[in-house]
């Protein structure tokens, strides 16, 4: 007995989107439309569409479209990690406002690498997506150029910049270290180091922003500085937090430049007997989930990474639409949490 075949209409052999609209029974501008523009079709007709789709296995062919003048429904968005909480929820953000517009995300991982970062550019361009999101400002000037001559509309994250023709939304990084080095000379603390790792630009700018608190209460010691460039994390903290003291051992708080820096060094201030705030104040930046659990709970910054992902999302498709935002920059700010650790 034969087994009974999909059907094919294509020469390539690929199901299309007539094939689909014949078995659902409607138009193919109307199989069109739910794949390229789903919130212009009803729920009961999107249903019918993707199973008789999903059956007949189609794939789009994004790029043949996008050569063909029709958007490519692809956003590339290009972060440093994927495995830093701040980018995940960045990500998830960016997620809920494309998806339910029928976008996909080509998500490149520069590893904080401005080379890397240009590689992954040029490559995901091939795919001719429709707009992109990028992690910060840092780039190289080739990858400036690049950007500037692209008909793509292209969103900036994290950070902002008054750069002419620069559309971006983060918050002031320098301003955050800023506001957390003042709130440690507010609750009397005179000793205050910073313990930094990674070094991208970010952490660099809270660095400049804890400096300036310190030269303004005339109390700045480079000597209570600790930058080293490898990845954060939770015992990167607790070993740089030996290291600090070892160095420095009259510190009376230390602001560090992660959360998961500074729940390393909690959990070392444990092992080691100092007694937190009492002898030795911590205080992270970013506010990750941990923070408010860990013993004594950690006062840190909070960071609107949802919002960010979000807010960019939308600015994204404010320009893909043709439309002119009400400005290019929108600062979403920050907040100071305080909690038992300082």
């Amino acid at each position: 007995m034969m087994r009974s075949r999909k059907p094919r209409s294509s020469s390539t052999g690929r199901t299309t989107m007539a094939d689909i609209a014949r078995l659902a029974g409607v138009s193919t501008i109307t199989v069109s439309r739910a794949f390229k523009k789903p919130d212009l079709v009803t729920e009961e007709l999107r249903t019918r569409i993707f199973t008789h789709a999903e059956k007949l296995g189609y794939v789009p062919n994004r790029v043949a479209s996008a050569l063909a003048g029709a958007p490519s429904m692809n956003v590339v968005v290009l972060i440093p990690s994927m495995t830093n909480m701040v980018f995940v929820e960045m990500l998830a953000g960016i997620h809920d406002v494309l998806h339910p517009r029928g976008y996909q995300m080509l998500i490149g991982v520069t590893r904080y690498s401005p080379l890397e970062e240009e590689r992954l550019l040029q490559t995901y361009l091939e795919f001719l997506p429709d707009g992109l999101l990028l992690t910060g400002i840092d780039h190289l000037p080739s990858t400036w150029n690049r950007l500037e001559a692209l008909r793509q509309p292209t969103v900036h994250m994290m950070e902002t910049t008054d750069r002419p023709g620069c559309y971006c939304v983060g918050f002031s990084q320098f301003d955050g270290g800023y506001a957390m080095a003042r709130h440690l000379l507010d609750q009397g603390y005179r000793r205050i180091a910073f313990v930094a790792a990674q070094l991208d630009p970010r952490t660099l700018a809270r660095a400049d922003g804890y400096r300036q608190a310190l030269r303004d209460a005339d109390l700045y010691d480079p000597r209570r500085e600790l930058l080293v460039p490898e990845p954060s994390s939770i015992s990167m903290g607790a070993n740089l937090l030996d290291q600090l003291l070892a160095e420095a051992p009259d510190c009376d708080a230390i602001f560090f430049c992660n959360d998961d820096l500074a729940q390393g060094a909690l959990f070392q201030c444990q092992r080691r007997k100092i007694e937190v705030p009492k002898q030795l104040a911590i205080a992270g930046f970013n506010d990750l989930p941990a923070s408010g659990w860990t013993l004594p709970s950690l006062t840190t910054i909070a960071t609107p990474r949802y919002q960010v992902g979000r807010q960019s999302a939308n600015l994204l498709l404010t320009l893909l639409e043709g439309k002119q935002p009400t400005v290019p920059t929108y600062d979403l700010g920050f907040s100071l949490v305080t909690r038992e650790s300082t």
